[in-house]
């Protein structure tokens, strides 16, 4: 099922997830995906997301306070959880690993569609250096029932493109400015709970 889907992310959505990264450049970082489905409920509309650990981040406990807040907010809004956004702590390593898996294999349970999101670190390297490719700089994987978590496209299966084609432009705009620096994740709210983990002044 999750393997038919074609995924579409929210210019702020994408942005926020790689300034995480780009924030915690040598730690694994982490980030829920919130959406809907759209259209004849093959296409999963991912319209916000939120950045969740730099530290630890296969500590079970944080994660379930986490996406339980998370969930509390955004069910006003008319979203859930759809996937789940993974930064490796190598630049050189391109697997899924095993906490990946968990958080993924946890959302896919109550989201057959689930989207897992990985970044491309040779993406975006060469996004950086030559700001020219306007396709996202994350592999998109996908599940079916008891499968394995597989990269989409190999066989036609899903795609995974951005919402505004500028979205690329804007990014590298906002990492030139230095607003990586501002990203709050779960990790510094549940240190500091005056930090925001909502990010409401990140996009102004």
């Amino acid at each position: 099922m999750g393997g038919e889907s074609n995924y579409e992310i929210h210019q702020n959505a994408y942005i926020k997830l790689i300034l995480h990264a780009l924030k915690h450049k040598t730690s694994s970082v982490n980030g829920v995906l919130l959406g809907r489905i759209s259209g004849n409920g093959d296409n999963v509309e991912i319209v916000e997301s939120v950045p969740l650990f730099h530290s630890q981040i296969g500590l079970l406990p944080p994660l379930e306070i986490s996406l339980i807040m998370i969930e509390e907010y955004y069910a006003d809004k008319g979203l859930s959880i759809v996937g789940y956004f993974h930064a490796n702590e190598r630049s050189d390593d391109f697997e899924v690993g095993n906490v990946a898996k968990n958080i993924g294999d946890h959302i896919y349970k109550y989201f057959p569609q689930a989207a897992l999101l990985l970044l491309d670190n040779k993406k975006l390297e060469a996004l950086l250096k030559e700001g020219k490719d306007r396709s996202p700089v994350m592999q998109l994987y996908t599940k079916e029932s008891s499968r394995s978590w597989k990269l989409a496209g190999a066989d036609a299966s899903g795609s995974l493109k951005i919402k505004e084609p500028s979205a690329n432009i804007v990014l590298l705009d906002y990492v030139s400015s230095g607003k990586w620096k501002d990203i709050v994740d779960f990790d510094d709210h549940l240190d500091d709970i005056s930090k925001d983990w909502l990010n409401p002044e990140l996009f102004k």
